[in-house]
């Protein structure tokens, strides 16, 4: 094989591989939530709290009944209103929290409730972020709560970032006009071929969960109730999941759009809330996803109390909603509907329809939807996701070693500027607003004044100031590269082909505990009053290449010839890598597709000298030469264009 054909391949293997991280990148960001599980978990108590205390008492009688056998994992009462940090047991409360967050069907979240280790510690992590989020003095302490819990819950939930990435089953469906009834968009959300939504999941569970109460009434096994008793409750706390989703500001304004709009106006509206009102013309202000104020948990606590009243009201009359048949086997499990792997909705339950009029006293309590399109739509926000191209410059002031000859051991103070033109693809907080996700490549141009320390320790020399520095000045041709990485630097970049083959999730659980801060916690960024820190050692590493142009770098070189002092003009060649070690942007600023940043960026690095020729005198023996190194300060100006 040719040395032009190798290079070849392994150009291209390269850029695949750099194209397959981006994939999975760009998979991660179609994931947003709506409540965080704390979240959901105030919902459903509070509307069992404020629930009579009639129905209240039969949900605790039907949960004893469903926790038979797994006393040890589930609570005494069906609420634990003061659980603390330290979580020993899950009440119902915590069940809508795990059901589409933390599981993908109620089958699944039964099975995670019931048998996994992992479901507690993300209970106790919840806590402590309703805890931290209680005490949170500014909106900089709140979002490093986030990123704190973020990272934390993806450790001990591997598929926390992806579960559910490929649909929008957690958002309402959006309106084409304002026109619609209730009635007709509950057929709506649950045709055949529409994509998964919250509405529709909602009604399909919650279905599901009334024909499990049909079949524990008509039963008299002892067995089988209790088996029915636990299905039941667990298909009504998966539709519970998504009717609470609906309540998030961000599922309200709607989905439509490419992946940056659809991420930005989630994250916009569920931060700054969103003026809308109900299917009953009820006027409310809704927030979501980690911004929930009490009375969000207690307005859509009113439609949790109703869909739970049905539950009830069903198993005391079985005769009120004649149109819920009994199940067609009798399976006792709950539903294993994935709402991680369905693309649209599954066939209608009830072709007939009569189940309009159970599901209508529920919904009239939720949201209006958004306008898709045309006048009155809600206004979309981007977020910086996507390919983009770019520009940067920047002011340097670097503190070298010294100078290339092994006798210069003197530091010296060496200023520069660059300019460079980027292109790549932004993953800005893909879990939370410290997330760090920029991929790039970029090429430019730098040039260096010359050191302030001379080529030797004299008065006369140093007098002389540039003509005699010991690196003088010099331009360069640079390129850096930005990618973040899961332990150690660049192994996405090889683990990509492998793991997208033999284990899909795995890479994207990978990547998604990259972009934000890897498996290193203190390489997240923190946010602060005055701007934002992050730790970047290993995401970012630039080289810049001297003396490659059409004139070649030189420089006075003393050496000592038979006791005495000769000067060589030397010429040279050398390659400086530079290492970003921490990053402070004070300033930034995105408006629908533009970003710009002003960054300080503290790094270090080393320059290495080659291919050195002595210019004077003639036939002279070259001297050795030795690594310069640097501890460098970058202010940077960075501006990019999403496409």
């Amino acid at each position: 094989m040719n040395l032009s054909l190798r290079i070849k391949q392994k150009y291209s293997i390269g850029i695949n591989n750099f194209l397959l991280f981006i994939l999975v990148l760009l998979l991660i960001t179609d994931n947003v939530k709506a409540w965080v599980y704390f979240e959901h978990r105030k919902i459903t108590l509070t509307a069992i709290e404020n629930m009579d205390p009639g129905y209240k008492k039969f949900l605790d009688k039907l949960w004893k009944l469903a926790r038979t056998g797994y006393e040890n994992r589930l609570s005494e009462s069906i609420i634990l209103p003061d659980q603390g940090i330290n979580i020993k047991y899950l009440d119902y409360a915590s069940w809508p929290a795990i059901a589409g967050d933390h599981s993908c069907s109620a089958k699944n979240m039964v099975d995670v409730i019931l048998n996994s280790d992992w479901i507690l510690k993300v209970a106790k992590v919840s806590a402590e972020l309703d805890d931290q989020l209680g005490k949170a003095e500014n909106i900089s302490d709140h979002i490093n709560a986030i990123r704190s819990t973020d990272i934390e819950l993806q450790q001990v939930d591997p598929q926390y970032a992806t579960r559910a990435g490929a649909n929008n089953a957690h958002f309402l469906l959006g309106l084409n006009n304002i026109g619609v009834k209730l009635k007709d968009y509950i057929r709506k959300c649950l045709q055949n071929r529409t994509e998964p939504n919250a509405l529709g999941l909602y009604t399909w569970y919650h279905l599901k969960a009334l024909e499990k109460i049909k079949q524990l009434r008509l039963t008299s096994d002892v067995k089988l109730k209790t088996l029915l008793a636990r299905a039941a409750l667990a298909n009504e706390a998966f539709a519970l999941h998504f009717l609470e989703d609906i309540f998030a500001a961000g599922h309200v304004a709607g989905t439509w759009g490419d992946v940056s709009l659809r991420k930005g106006s989630h994250d916009y509206y569920n931060q700054n809330g969103l003026s809308t009102v109900t299917w009953k013309n009820e006027h409310i202000v809704l927030t979501g996803d980690s911004y929930m104020r009490p009375e969000d948990a207690e307005f859509a606590s009113k439609a949790v109390i109703a869909s739970l009243k049905q539950l009830v009201q069903f198993y005391l009359d079985i005769n009120l909603y004649p149109q819920i048949k009994k199940s067609y086997s009798n399976n006792t499990n709950p539903e294993d509907l994935s709402i991680c792997e369905i693309t649209s909705m599954p066939e209608n339950i009830y072709s007939d329809e009569s189940y309009l009029d159970i599901l209508f006293p529920v919904l009239l309590n939720t949201p209006f939807p958004g306008l898709i399109k045309g006048k009155g739509t809600f206004p979309r926000f981007r977020a910086e996701i996507g390919p983009f191209g770019g520009f940067s410059a920047a002011f340097h002031a670097a503190l070298a070693s010294g100078g290339f000859s092994i006798a210069q051991t003197s530091p010296g103070f060496i200023g520069g500027l660059e300019t460079n033109l980027r292109f790549g693809f932004g993953i800005e907080g893909v879990l939370n607003h410290s997330g760090d996700g920029l991929v790039f490549l970029e090429i430019g141009w730098r040039q260096d004044a010359s050191s302030k320390a001379g080529i030797i320790e004299d008065e006369v020399t140093n007098l002389a100031g540039a003509l005699t520095s010991s690196i003088p000045a010099r331009s360069s041709y640079s390129a850096r590269i930005r990618l973040p990485f899961w332990l150690i630097p660049g192994d996405l970049l090889i683990a990509a082909p492998i793991l997208y083959l033999i284990s899909p999730n795995t890479l994207t659980n990978m990547a998604a505990t990259a972009v934000n801060g890897g498996l290193i916690p203190w390489q997240a960024g923190i946010s602060t009053g005055i701007g934002r820190f992050q730790f970047v050692l290993g995401r970012e590493v630039g080289v810049y290449f001297y003396g490659t142009g059409r004139q070649r770098d030189a420089f006075f070189l003393p050496v000592l010839v038979n006791n005495e002092v000769v000067f060589f003009i030397l010429s040279y060649k050398s390659t400086k890598f530079d290492f970003p070690i921490l990053e402070y942007r004070p300033f930034r600023n995105y408006s629908t597709n533009q970003s710009s940043d002003l960054m300080l960026q503290l790094s270090a690095g080393f320059d290495v000298p080659y291919g050195a020729e002595v210019l004077e005198p003639g036939n002279a023996v070259i001297p050795d030469l030795k690594p310069v190194y640097y501890i460098s300060l970058k202010l940077l100006f960075d501006w990019r264009y999403y496409f």
